[in-house]
């Protein structure tokens, strides 16, 4: 380990009681994934390889909670079941997002079921709050058992865009420290995306989607308002949720209106994902030179070996509720991203907005995409396909329809393990672990900062912290040359350069990728609704902007903020 960060991070989040080297945390883990296999001791060793290497990073929990003993999850993701519009339910599933969240899990809750504020409740006569004062019984909850543990998952709160609240949703994050622990996203239909380019008036209804009117107001009134609350406070963001499920590849047998916290993998409810990531850095040699070789073959390696690792995941796990339990097994989704882009591409003399970098970033993927693909068919011989896999439906999805020829053959003639596979996570955390790589498929943050950390005591310890490409390429020089333009950072690029990424890499990607397209500091609300408008003509499944200076308690502090919300609220 090289940096005093990566140690910091391994020490209070991931080392476990008698560990005195991070080699002892990756043999816990490797040993605990591989006891479900019918030969552990091959397999350990393979999980043990792409760990202590580097090549692979699991989630965060993952890393925390395996081979523990400790009462608490593996998975990273959830979303909450299906809201139902009575106090009974409601306060059911408030009890349940406390237990997921008390054993570490982040949840995202659609509360487009709840009546509006005012609505009259025909049973018991009593008038109707609305979402929003729910939502903040949510937000107290999360607050407290932040204040109870070191280790607490963040929450995804969605809305509907023809909910007749959806104004006071949009608004929600005007006030200072209102739902402070939510991040906030609408769900925006292709009607409505329509009815903008129309200039017509959009219906609010309850039950939204049914076409039980109570209002109308211009579509787009409603599109400036998010425009505007996004400019001004970073949210709420964008999913587009017809093409998620229009996209989805349990299309035949479930519906999605929620995602995880940060937007990468959408579920059903009571759905759930454990997430890792391929470090991508780890597979160049002599990174700056001409002789520089990245290992495509080593890549297809790791990529086989980290999806039978999450794939056991889903079967040595323990789950909050047997709902999402029932929900993991049935469909076995996993997450399977990258992480160290940015840096990867500079090691390699591509820039992050280049044609070059962009072509780079998309064969990777294909490669990751068609190997993650070709492993779980091969674990569907050997283990069975997952319990809710029909032939026909299933490679009828549009995703799989894109797959070479080979692999739906593949998928036709033996089924396939996984649901899905893929989805590119924030990797926020692991990657300080993996000594500050830059975090998913975002640029690089900056070349040197600070950042802040908790301490033993709970309070807040500042280190500085070299970006990893960076540090490499200073290493080797003296320090009188010109710094690469290779070397840019995410508030130097344009908002295109951000959108353009994530547009190309999410046509290989089957669940979604989490990416914050970093807007200057003087863009315009104008500026955020062209960023809208690309991502919605682009196909992604959903966009979130960041303005420096919109948001408080980065957890970076450098030469410009940060896109991370709050200290406490990093994904790992």
């Amino acid at each position: 380990m090289t940096t005093e960060l990566a140690k910091r991070i391994w020490a209070s989040k991931y080392r476990h009681t008698g560990e005195s080297t991070i080699n002892d945390t990756w043999s816990r883990v490797a040993r605990s994934i591989a006891a479900t296999e019918h030969d552990p001791n091959t397999h350990a060793r393979e999980f043990h390889w792409i760990l202590s290497s580097y090549r692979f990073l699991p989630g965060g929990r993952v890393l925390a909670g395996a081979g523990t003993g400790k009462q608490v999850t593996l998975f990273n993701c959830f979303v909450a079941g299906r809201l139902l519009d009575s106090i009974e339910k409601i306060f059911e599933s408030l009890k349940e997002t406390a237990i997921t969240m008390q054993q570490g899990g982040g949840i995202g809750v659609d509360f487009s079921a709840l009546r509006p504020a005012g609505t009259a409740a025909v049973r018991t006569g009593s008038v109707a709050s609305g979402p929003l004062s729910f939502m903040h019984m949510w937000d107290l909850l999360c607050r407290t058992l932040l204040a109870t543990s070191a280790r607490r998952g963040a929450m995804m709160g969605t809305l509907r865009c023809d909910h007749p609240d959806i104004t006071e949703f949009v608004d929600a994050k005007r006030v200072a420290g209102d739902l402070e622990n939510f991040n906030l996203s609408v769900l925006v239909t292709d009607a409505f995306m329509q009815a903008i380019d129309d200039d017509a008036e959009w219906p609010l209804a309850y039950p939204p989607g049914t076409g039980r009117t109570k209002s109308w107001l211009p579509a787009r009134e409603l599109w400036q308002r998010i425009v505007r609350s996004a400019h001004e406070t970073a949210e709420p963001g964008l999913l587009f949720i017809d093409t998620i499920n229009r996209e989805n590849n349990l299309h035949y047998c479930e519906h999605i209106s929620a995602t995880n916290p940060c937007g990468e993998v959408p579920l059903p409810p009571y759905g759930a994902c454990n997430l890792g990531s391929v470090n991508l850095t780890a597979f160049v040699t002599d990174p700056f030179s001409a002789q520089c070789v990245f290992d495509k073959d080593r890549l297809r390696e790791t990529v086989r070996i980290a999806v039978r690792f999450l794939d056991d995941v889903i079967d040595v796990s323990r789950f909050p509720l047997n709902k999402q339990a029932k929900q993991a097994r049935a469909t076995r989704r996993i997450g399977l991203g990258v992480t160290g882009l940015a840096d990867t591409l500079a090691m390699l003399g591509f820039h992050y907005d280049s044609d070059a970098g962009r072509e780079f970033a998309v064969r990777t993927m294909e490669i990751i995409r068609n190997t993650a693909y070709a492993t779980s068919i091969e674990l569907a011989k050997e283990k069975g396909a997952f319990p809710r896999f029909l032939k026909d439906d299933f490679v009828d999805s549009p995703f799989v329809q894109r797959l070479p020829a080979e692999l739906r053959d593949g998928i036709a003639d033996a089924g396939i393990r996984n649901s899905h596979l893929l989805a590119i996570a924030p990797a926020g955390t692991i990657s300080l672990l993996a000594h500050n790589i830059s975090s998913g498929v975002e640029p690089i943050y900056a070349l040197e900062a600070e950042r802040a950390v908790r301490t033993s005591n709970g309070g807040v310890e500042r280190l500085e912290v070299y970006d990893y490409a960076y540090g490499l390429w200073l290493e080797s020089h003296d320090g009188t040359e010109k710094v690469p333009d290779v070397f840019v950072t995410a508030n130097e690029l344009p908002a295109t350069a951000h959108l353009e990424m994530q547009a190309c890499l999410q046509p290989f990607v089957d669940a979604a990728i989490s990416k914050t397209i970093n807007l200057s500091p003087d863009a315009t609300a104008a500026d955020v609704e062209e960023a809208f408008r690309y991502a919605w003509r682009s196909g992604v499944k959903g966009c979130t902007v960041y303005r420096p200076g919109a948001r408080s308690g980065q957890v970076l502090r450098a030469l410009a903020d940060a896109h991370c919300c709050h200290i406490d609220r990093e994904a790992d």
